[in-house]
């Protein structure tokens, strides 16, 4: 097993015009891009049905020696599977404002597009949220039944599983960012929407190890027991900085800001032990790509990028092909 490639995840980049994104990324030092499906990213519509299109993208990639692995549509599949929420007219569609029953049937339509503008450039991953109709009851008050998980769960498979149908039809993978606001959001809501779906091997996930470590859950660990399913990676940091008076949850206070008890960082600049997850990556045999998604607001982001870019080249060590006694091993 080779070194795997370093990926930039372009959703925090996607103001910057393809072609200039493109050229930074390669001057930071980037093997590859994990494109978003907004902005100036991929516009899957146009994807699906402008082959001059896809060309264009193909060709400046190629032309900064860049590949694509993975595409990530985090927030077309959010409008899949939430409830009804106003700020999903900031994800959809403009002319779908204030109609949740159309801004679903469009995220599911255009999520069934995903594996093939997938396909179209060379990419084996959607990266991606499902959304998740419970997640205002993630505090059980007013009191929430068990049913009424069993029942949130049940919906999440009922509506991406004709979705699912394509990405196996087209031999992509589906990899969900365990993340708060989703049906799974920490180690045992995964393992439960993974039994939901254990017959959907193209069902998997993106690790990301930050949204974990700021909850108290060991990378690491939720890494190997889930390994198996783990069809994308990213790398990216996070530091609790509880002081006594600030909290996990954040008291509506945006990133960034100090008072804050816990932040993303820039690689290196948090508490996410990254060396054990090498070397569960490496037990693992996982031959995918480390994307860095950058998120840090106390820091330029070009600065950041390309220091994490390094740190990721620099912490990503290949296993060993012997034991380290065999040299005094008797003959």
């Amino acid at each position: 097993m080779g070194k795997r490639l370093v990926t930039l995840c372009t959703c925090q980049w996607a103001d910057m015009p393809f072609e200039e994104l493109c050229a930074l990324a390669a001057k930071m030092g980037y093997d590859g891009l994990e494109i978003a499906c907004w902005g100036n990213g991929v516009d899957i519509d146009k994807a699906y049905t402008d082959a001059s299109y896809v060309q264009f993208l193909l060709d400046t990639l190629k032309k900064h020696n860049l590949v694509c692995k993975a595409i990530a549509a985090h927030i077309i599949g959010q409008c899949v599977g939430d409830a009804p929420d106003v700020r999903l007219n900031n994800f959809a569609p403009a002319a779908l404002a204030n109609n949740p029953e159309g801004i679903r049937k469009w995220a599911i339509d255009t999520m069934k597009k995903a594996p093939v503008v997938a396909k179209k450039l060379g990419a084996e991953v959607v990266t991606c949220f499902t959304g998740s109709p419970i997640w205002k009851w993630v505090y059980s008050f007013p009191q929430t039944t068990a049913q009424m998980v069993e029942d949130g769960f049940d919906e999440i498979v009922r509506l991406w599983s004709p979705i699912l149908d394509e990405f196996k039809k087209h031999g992509i993978k589906y990899a969900l960012e365990v993340h708060p606001g989703e049906i799974a959001f920490d180690y045992y809501s995964t393992q439960k929407l993974l039994q939901k779906f254990k017959d959907r091997p193209e069902f998997g996930l993106n690790f990301d190890p930050s949204h974990l470590q700021w909850q108290g859950i060991k990378p690491h660990l939720f890494l190997a027991d889930f390994i198996d399913r783990v069809h994308h990676v990213h790398m990216k940091d996070a530091a609790v900085t509880l002081d006594g008076r600030s909290g996990l949850l954040g008291s509506h206070i945006d990133f960034g800001d100090l008072r804050r008890g816990w932040n993303f960082r820039s690689l290196g600049h948090g508490d996410v032990n990254f060396e054990e997850i090498i070397r569960v990556l490496n037990a693992g045999n996982y031959q995918g790509p480390l994307s860095v998604e950058w998120e840090d607001s106390g820091m330029d982001r070009i600065d950041g990028a390309t220091e994490a870019c390094a740190f990721v080249k620099r912490v990503d060590f290949k296993p060993s092909d012997f034991s380290f006694d065999d040299a005094i091993a008797n003959n």
